[in-house]
């Protein structure tokens, strides 16, 4: 008998006699019940509980270059593929076109779109989409503003499983932003921009 064997023998033996374990329920609610207003409202309110600002406008473009602005971002990093209708006026943009880590940090900000929105939980759910770039576009500078259309925004996580399921299916990446980058890991002190922006601003496209 050979070492790998002998393990896996050693690992049959040891479970041989757990019990089965029994189906799980899928019975929980899967679909909102809420109007499209109100699921924008609880979305808005969630996000904004995470520390995050949030704007709410019929012309995203403006909230956008407005945001810059509040922001103090004069060089932004933007997808090569952003809607011409979204790139903000007023600053500098820089295309990721594999830019460095190094350049992205160096940058003011970033301005990307985003897949999908949860209502319940305040997330943002980039996907690897048109105007969403790289990961790294939206995870190394210091200022992320993500641009999501109003449409775009489910009531519940399960509903937001289903809107990325085909771009799980084609293999892209998926990153579940819920408000700026943070952790209480250490003795529950909060600490901000650890692994990714530390200042987040939504623009709800209606």
């Amino acid at each position: 008998m050979t070492a790998r064997e002998a393990v896996l023998a050693r690992v049959r033996a040891a479970v041989g006699d757990v019990p089965v374990v029994p189906e799980v329920p899928r019975a929980y609610r899967a679909v909102g019940s809420r109007s499209r207003d109100e699921v924008v409202a609880l979305f808005v309110e969630r996000v904004r509980d995470y520390r995050a600002v949030v704007v709410v406008t019929d012309d995203p473009r403006a909230a956008v270059e407005e945001a810059l602005r509040a922001e103090g971002a004069a060089r932004v990093g933007v997808a090569a593929d952003l809607d011409p209708a979204l790139r903000p006026g007023g600053v500098g943009l820089v295309d990721d076109v594999v830019l460095t880590p190094r350049i992205l940090d160096a940058l003011d900000g970033a301005v990307t779109t985003c897949g999908a929105g949860c209502a319940e939980t305040g997330t943002i759910a980039l996907d690897g989409g048109p105007g969403q770039g790289r990961r790294a576009l939206s995870l190394v500078p210091d200022l992320h503003v993500c641009v999501i259309r109003a449409d775009d925004i489910v009531e519940t996580v399960p509903e937001l499983v289903a809107a990325l399921e085909p771009s799980a299916r084609e293999g892209r990446p998926i990153v579940l932003v819920s408000g700026p980058s943070a952790t209480s890991d250490i003795e529950l002190n909060r600490v901000e921009g650890v692994h990714g922006p530390r200042r987040l601003v939504v623009v709800v496209a209606l």
